[in-house]
């Protein structure tokens, strides 16, 4: 039961690639602004690149200040230890203010699942060794 391959649909490469300049957008000022986590975005970045603009993707793999993290998470999965923190301190905030809001219970619920589920994920991931 072997299904053809789809054809490629070349309506989406425009969308996908503005989304990876937006997303580059929002990592580099994650990583000046102390809260905003920068990294994730340029690890979405990447991917839009890979499916729209090679040349794209590899600029920012190779660019010396945003393609580190980028390289260190393909390779490892690698999360280094100080983002760890700053993005599980992110998301007890996140859950405090949601808290304190006049958020039904059940959202209150949901919310603290899916955080708790992320914080997990994060706190799961290895660290960086000095190599790398």
């Amino acid at each position: 039961m072997n299904e053809a391959p789809r054809p490629a649909r070349h309506w989406h490469r425009p969308l996908i690639f503005a989304a990876g300049w937006i997303l580059t957008g929002l990592g580099v000022v994650g990583l000046v602004l102390p809260l905003m986590p920068g990294t994730i975005f340029l690890i979405a970045a990447a991917w839009c690149f890979s499916r729209s603009s090679p040349r794209f993707e590899a600029w920012l793999l190779g660019h010396e200040r945003l393609g580190p993290h980028v390289r260190r998470w393909r390779a490892t999965g690698a999360i280094d230890r100080k983002a760890k923190l700053v993005a599980c301190f992110s998301m007890l905030v996140s859950f405090g203010l949601v808290a304190m809001s006049a958020a039904p219970p059940v959202a209150l619920w949901a919310t603290g699942a899916c955080l708790l589920a992320s914080g997990a994920y994060v706190a799961s991931r290895p660290e960086p060794t000095r190599e790398e």
